[in-house]
């Protein structure tokens, strides 16, 4: 049978040990959550402004995306990225969580190769699987070297380019594997649309000059 002595000093002994985990979650939290961050967020400004930053793009002054987000492209004048579960929207990365087996999958998928084949004039087998599979967080930047080259012949048509100029537009930015090692080559779309309209010999009209929120006019 306990005493009230016994009972008063267990009670003591929880609150003690309730204001120690308090104190220590809350120096833990200045600890991790505001100095190591604030020095880590400090040191990368200085160290890579421009990465810390979001990889802005400039134009003309003006951000108009980045080089690590996708974002839709229609305009037959442009080249055009993957498929996004996540409608290119930066808050809501994610993927479609979709088996191979799931008929919504493959309803997307056959839509997407109808469109793909009749837009660029191509047979389904020829379609590279990155233009039809949406990348695991939805804003994957980059398409393979094979999807742009696939775009070449709309692009010089369009843009009234002989398609080896477009072909060797798209050799040029092409990136390769990270540090030679990790990934494939690939293809920054927004980069290389941005190359296009530099590059382009036709004179552009303010309807098709590129803009950070309308870069897909039709």
């Amino acid at each position: 049978m306990q005493t009230p002595l016994m009972q008063t000093t267990g009670r003591e002994s929880i609150l003690q040990a309730l204001l120690t985990g308090l104190r220590f979650s809350v120096l833990m939290l200045v600890l991790c959550g505001v100095i190591y961050s604030g020095a880590v967020t400090l040191l990368a400004e200085q160290l890579f402004p421009r990465q810390a930053s979001g990889s802005l793009v400039q134009q003309n002054g003006i951000a108009i995306g980045s080089e690590l987000i996708a974002q839709p492209f229609t305009s037959e004048r442009y080249f055009h990225g993957r498929p996004s579960a996540a409608n290119h929207d930066p808050m809501a990365t994610t993927g479609s969580n979709l088996a191979p087996s799931n008929p919504a999958l493959r309803e997307r998928v056959a839509a997407d190769s109808a469109r793909i084949q009749a837009r660029e004039n191509v047979e389904s087998k020829t379609i590279p699987v990155d233009l039809l599979a949406a990348s695991g967080g939805g804003l994957d930047p980059h398409i393979s070297p094979a999807s742009a080259h696939l775009q070449a012949a709309r692009i010089a048509q369009t843009r009234q380019w002989k398609i080896d100029e477009v072909n060797a537009l798209i050799d040029r930015h092409t990136e390769g594997p990270q540090w030679g090692l990790f990934g494939q080559p690939r293809v920054n779309v927004l980069l290389l649309n941005l190359a296009l309209d530099t590059a382009s010999a036709q004179p552009r009209s303010s309807h098709d000059r590129f803009h950070p929120k309308e870069s897909d006019d039709d």
